[in-house]
C-alpha cells in the first residue's frame, strides 16, 4: 500500500507536444452526498478535432500520456468504460488504460475516489467498499447528464472495470456481493501474506465490526452489461450466494504466477473463477501485481529502492511491462467489441 501511495506523489499535467490521436481529456467533478462531499475525476474520450494537448501523470518515476483537452468528441455511439483505481492509486495510476482505451474508440470515466486516493487516505472508511461503488454510479449519472457526450454513449455498451480493490468495485457493480464474515476468515487464516490483512483486523479499522448488511448488500448498477476485473481484491469468503447476481459478461485478468502471484487478488487460488464458470479469464506471466500500474521510467527502480518503495517499478525477468499493457487493453477491447 506504501509503495502506491508514495510513488504517485510527483504525477502532474505538463505541456508536451501532440502525439498521434491522443485521447481527449475532460475534467470531472460532481457532489456525493454519501461522502458528504465532492468527487473528481476524468473523462476520457475519443476525439472529433483539434484541441490543447499535453501531457497526464508524467513523474520522475511513471511515464506520462498524452492527451487532448477542449477537442469535440468524435462523432458516433462509443461504448462506455467506468473505471476504479486501487487502494491508494487514483486516476494517474490508470490513465495508461484509460487513454488507450478513448483512443480505441471507448469514452472512459475514472473517479479519485475519497478515502482510498493516494492523498485522501483513511483506510477505516476506505474499507466501506459500497461507497465505491456509489462513486462510480453517481459518475455515470454525470456522464450521463453531459450534453457534449449524451447522444455518444453506447447504452448497450457499458462496462465498469477496475484494478486491485477497483476491481472489486467494478465486479460489486456488474452484481458481486459481499461476505465480511468470509473475507474475515480468510485474513484471521492468511494474516500479513495477504496484503491489507494486519491493518484491516487491528484496531483502527477492526473490519470484524463492521456492518455485515452495508457489507454483504447489493451495489449493482442496472447500466452496467460487462465487467473487467484486473487482479481484483477483496474476492476471498465468497460463493455461489454471493455470484449469484453477477449475470453479466465477466472478463478477469491475473497478473503472475507461481510465487508472482498475489494471494490476495489470487481468483484462482480464493475459489472465484471457479464459480464464475463464464468468466473469460486472462493469465498473464510473467507479471506481478505492480505490473498494472504505469510505464516506469529508466531510473524509477533506483529511486524507489531509496526510498524502500521497491517493487513498484521491479517486474519479474522477462516481463514486458508495455506488452502487458497490451494484451489488458486488447481485452477489454475486446469485451467492448471495439
Amino acid at each position: 500500500m506504501k509503495a502506491i501511495c508514495t510513488t504517485l506523489v510527483a504525477a502532474a499535467l505538463s505541456a508536451t507536444v501532440a502525439s498521434a490521436d491522443p485521447a481527449g481529456y475532460s475534467a470531472l467533478g460532481f457532489d456525493a452526498p454519501h461522502h458528504g462531499r465532492g468527487v473528481m475525476g476524468a473523462i476520457w474520450y475519443p476525439t472529433g478535432g483539434p484541441g490543447r494537448t499535453f501531457l497526464f501523470a508524467d513523474s520522475p518515476v511513471f511515464a506520462g500520456v498524452s492527451v487532448v483537452e477542449e477537442a469535440p468528441v468524435r462523432d458516433g455511439l462509443h461504448p462506455v468504460v467506468v473505471l476504479s483505481h486501487g487502494m491508494g492509486g487514483n486516476i494517474r495510476s490508470l490513465a495508461w488504460l484509460a487513454s488507450a482505451l478513448a483512443e480505441r474508440g471507448a469514452i472512459v470515466v475514472s473517479v479519485n475516489h475519497p478515502n482510498s486516493t493516494w492523498g485522501d487516505f483513511d483506510l477505516a472508511s476506505g474499507m466501506q467498499h459500497w461507497t465505491r461503488a456509489q462513486d462510480l454510479s453517481l459518475a455515470l449519472d454525470t456522464l450521463w447528464a453531459d450534453p457534449r457526450f449524451a447522444e455518444h454513449l453506447d447504452t448497450a455498451r457499458v462496462m465498469a472495470a477496475g484494478f486491485s480493490y477497483g476491481g472489486w468495485t467494478a465486479l460489486s457493480l456488474g452484481g458481486l456481493r459481499g461476505n465480511l464474515s468470509g473475507y474475515v476468515d480468510h485474513c484471521r487464516t492468511y494474516g500479513e501474506a495477504s496484503a491489507i490483512c494486519p491493518d484491516v483486523l487491528g484496531p483502527e479499522v477492526n473490519l470484524a465490526a463492521f456492518s455485515d448488511t452495508a457489507w454483504n448488500a447489493s451495489y449493482a448498477d442496472p447500466r452496467i452489461t460487462r465487467v473487467a476485473a484486473i487482479e481484483p481484491g477483496l474476492i476471498w469468503g465468497l460463493g455461489a450466494a454471493e455470484t449469484a447476481g453477477l449475470a453479466v459478461q465477466v472478463r478477469l485478468i491475473g497478473l503472475g504466477a507461481g510465487d508472482d502471484r498475489m494471494l490476495a487478488t489470487d481468483f484462482d487460488t480464493s475459489g472465484l473463477a471457479a464459480f464464475l464458470p463464464k468468466a473469460r479469464i486472462d493469465r498473464i506471466a510473467p507479471a506481478i501485481h505492480f505490473t498494472a500500474l504505469p510505464l516506469c521510467k529508466a531510473m524509477a527502480e533506483a529511486i524507489l529502492i531509496e526510498e524502500q518503495d521497491d517493487p513498484v517499478c521491479t517486474d519479474p525477468p522477462g516481463t514486458d511491462r508495455a506488452a502487458v499493457h497490451r494484451q489488458i487493453v486488447d481485452s477489454l477491447a475486446d469485451e467492448l467489441n471495439l
